[in-house]
């Protein structure tokens, strides 16, 4: 079911945080996102098969499958992209992700040669069209993968986040804004300390977001922060936390016995 995060009647945001299995015995959970700009779509982290049938069933509201013009892909893990190549075949998309992980994109596919509807991003970041909006693809490398985007919808002032604020949660919890940010740090803190690589890329991070205009930070795992106090409060946390490299030390490698 989809979570509308913003609608001003030309332009729609909507968030999926129940298309997975996140039972015990399945998946861990992740959020999916569709931005629908006068007539034009972009899917931002669509995620893997589980999540194709009912983020295809939403968009038909707002135009044909076919006419899907993006799909914006933080970074190449199995719960961004796995499912690239039912929409390569339901549309004529094109994928926008890192230039370092453009020739990785087909390994998820038939084989077929799609170079053509594969656009690698500059690490300095891009400005990509969509309808009459802008979405900014913005440089979060290493946070976690070596080439990393957030996407920022400054329409909504929405900045997609990706695995930066994920949180581990059902999907019944993650769907619920975080209301009480001390309390939330606990599901945030082990995932960051492990996939971030270290506190020196957190505040360059730090100090490029602070130039946005933010009502809110959505994470692909996890619930998402919502108003200027909520925002602002994650953003200092992670200018703040010491993860990856930093915690490191010669015991972490060592021959097991």
């Amino acid at each position: 079911m989809a979570v509308e995060l913003f609608n001003d009647g030309k332009h729609v945001v909507h968030a999926f945080y129940d298309l997975v299995d996140d039972s015990p015995q399945g998946a861990v959970q992740s959020n999916q996102f569709l931005v629908v700009d006068n007539g034009h779509g972009a899917l931002i982290d669509p995620g893997g098969n589980m999540t194709y049938t009912g983020l295809l069933m939403d968009m038909q509201q707002y135009f044909s499958s076919k006419n899907l013009d993006y799909i914006l892909a933080s970074h190449p893990d199995p719960d961004i992209i796995a499912s690239v190549n039912k929409w390569f075949i339901a549309s004529h998309c094109k994928v926008m992700i890192s230039s370092l992980w453009t020739r990785f994109v087909p390994h998820f596919t038939t084989g077929k040669d799609i170079s053509d509807r594969i656009i690698g991003i500059p690490d300095q970041g891009a400005v990509i069209k969509l309808g009459n909006a802008n979405i900014l693809a913005l440089p979060a490398h290493f946070m976690h993968a070596e080439g990393n985007f957030q996407f920022y919808d400054p329409v909504a002032k929405i900045l997609f986040s990706g695995d930066l604020g994920a949180s581990l949660l059902t999907h019944q919890q993650a769907v619920e804004p975080v209301t009480d940010f001390t309390s939330h740090v606990r599901h945030m803190e082990g995932f960051h300390k492990r996939y971030i690589v270290s506190r020196k890329i957190c505040r360059f991070w730090a100090n490029m977001v602070r130039q946005l205009d933010i009502e809110q930070i959505v994470p692909q795992h996890g619930s998402r922060f919502v108003g200027k106090r909520a925002v602002s409060d994650f953003i200092a946390w992670v200018e703040g936390i010491e993860c990856g490299v930093d915690l490191m030390t010669a015991a972490n490698y060592r021959v097991p016995t």
